[in-house]
């Protein structure tokens, strides 16, 4: 076959994706994700087709966020809990976010490396994805490669967040129950995270439980349960447990992963969880809106009245909040002026 021939190989269908999603097929998975990731006009439609066939298949995993501050050894931690259910016979897919670079929009994606052990584990699926800017801890079609990791058939999905910030809290509104890890002996166990995270988070797990650190993480959580305890109470009930483990060692890991399920089973007992998933697809819906209202203002300035207008704001003349009505109006003027 000629090079040439090589390089047009047909691309498969969303049809043929979907099947070969529902035989089980990894590679047919990783392309399905990649289609999905796609920022190409043209794959957009494709990929909502593929979402479209697979949604029934949808809804049955146990979804789970992690977070952490720098330093906690969120990829360590997520391999010693997804090897041990590996060992229990679960399917686990890793969902791990890279912070991507602001200059080149890339990203190392060295999550596979971190986790060699899982990376191995034939009933583990490990996907990196670059976050692309965009702001939560997330990549921006985290959702929709969820919903294809359900439709595969995993029992457990894990979603790595890129690490502890002001905006970290939008891991919590795609998992049915978010994990926090926190370290010890740093001196600023209460520092290096936000209150939003403190009340969103369901589970606090203090890592490197091991060697001399054991007593300042009996120390370190002690002070995370003053601190949620002074929290206002939560709509649910949960009263958030402090939990200590050590990656390396093993130890703790089975009982972190007993609170998660017992964390489940009490919200599919009252019905939260259900009410969680219901809650968790309209906020999807705003997410996405404003994300396509946003990108249709932008396409809709013209560049030259755009650079007007920053330029009035960098050099003083504008205040940017003027600026933005401004920018807002030419933008109505353009769409009324173009039509449907």
């Amino acid at each position: 076959m000629a090079s040439s021939e090589l390089g047009q190989r047909r691309r498969p269908t969303p049809a043929e994706l979907a099947e070969g999603i529902r035989q089980g097929d990894r590679t047919t998975l990783a392309r399905a994700i990649t289609l999905i990731e796609s920022s190409r006009e043209a794959d957009f439609e494709p990929a909502q087709r593929l979402l479209t066939e697979l949604l029934p298949r949808t809804g049955a995993s146990l979804r789970v966020g992690i977070t952490g501050v720098p330093g906690a050894g969120k990829s360590t931690f997520i391999e010693a809990l997804g090897t041990r259910l590996c060992g229990q016979g679960k399917r686990v897919a890793v969902l791990a976010v890279d912070p991507s670079s602001t200059v080149t929009r890339g990203s190392i994606l060295g999550d596979k490396t971190r986790m060699q052990s899982l990376a191995q584990e034939p009933l583990a699926f490990i996907r990196p994805s670059p976050s692309g800017g965009t702001l939560g801890g997330v990549a921006r079609k985290t959702r929709e490669t969820l919903l294809l990791c359900e439709a595969y058939g995993f029992d457990v999905i894990l979603v790595e967040t890129v690490g502890v910030g002001q905006s970290e809290t939008t891991v919590h509104s795609m998992v049915d129950c978010f994990m926090v890890l926190m370290i010890a002996g740093a001196g600023d166990e209460l520092q290096g995270i936000k209150k939003g995270i403190l009340e969103l988070a369901e589970l606090m797990v203090i890592t490197k439980a091991d060697g001399d650190n054991l007593h300042r993480v009996e120390l370190a959580a002690a002070d995370l349960r003053n601190a949620l305890h002074i929290l206002r109470p939560r709509d649910d009930g949960h009263a958030t447990p402090v939990m200590a483990c050590s990656s390396l060692e093993g130890t703790g890991i089975q009982e972190v992963w007993d609170e998660v399920r017992a964390f489940q089973e009490r919200a599919l007992e009252s019905g939260a969880f259900s009410k969680r998933r219901r809650a968790q697809l309209s906020n999807w819906i705003d997410a996405t809106a404003e994300e396509e209202v946003l990108a249709e203002f932008r396409q809709r300035q013209e560049p030259e009245q755009r650079r007007r207008i920053h330029a009035a704001v960098a050099a003083g003349r504008l205040p940017p909040y003027t600026a933005v009505r401004q920018l807002l109006a030419l933008s109505k003027a353009t769409a009324t002026n173009t039509g449907p």
